[in-house]
């Protein structure tokens, strides 16, 4: 068993950053999840799939890579792709990966789930304009997401090259 006392204790600015980030990442899903929920019916997961979709090539990607990009397990993506496919909005297909001549599963984004995330999008980017960037000045924008990419590096890298122009198909 490790000695408790040999552990290398937070400073106190520390302490009140990871507090203070804490808190944020408990409290922000829920208050984004309940503005989804209260105007589309979706939450955030489900909203992350179609936004995801959208913005790939042919509006397809891989469930594996889907699954990755939206920060579930595969379990998880399956269930919520059977949800949206009772909308109409998703679908499954399968295909050959040229390179390994093996078959996979592609989500693809319908007109309809286009229509969808089309539609949830203003609000969305309100939600996230009014939770988020309207506290902060456009320095603290900036520096958000150099902190976010440091952090995201050291928790999921292999989410980091998911961020900025990349299509999410790539990721």
């Amino acid at each position: 068993m490790s000695d408790p006392t040999a552990a290398p204790w937070l400073s106190d600015d520390e302490r009140t950053a990871w507090m203070a980030l804490s808190a944020v990442l408990t409290s922000l899903p829920p208050v984004i999840d309940a503005q989804l929920k209260r105007d589309v019916g979706i939450n955030y997961f489900e909203y992350t799939i179609l936004s995801s979709l959208s913005e790939a090539p042919g509006r397809a990607i891989r469930m594996g890579s889907l699954a990755h990009l939206a920060a579930g397990s595969p379990s998880r993506l399956s269930h919520a792709v059977s949800r949206l496919e009772k909308h109409g909005w998703v679908e499954r297909r399968v295909s050959i990966d040229t390179a390994t001549e093996t078959r996979c599963v592609e989500a693809v984004l319908t007109d309809a789930g286009w229509d969808a995330v089309v539609a949830a999008a203003p609000d969305h980017v309100r939600e996230a304009r009014r939770l988020v960037f309207d506290v902060l000045t456009p320095e603290q924008v900036a520096q958000l997401a150099t902190i976010g990419r440091k952090l995201l590096t050291a928790a999921a890298p292999h989410l980091v090259s998911c961020l900025g122009d990349r299509p999410p198909a790539a990721c």
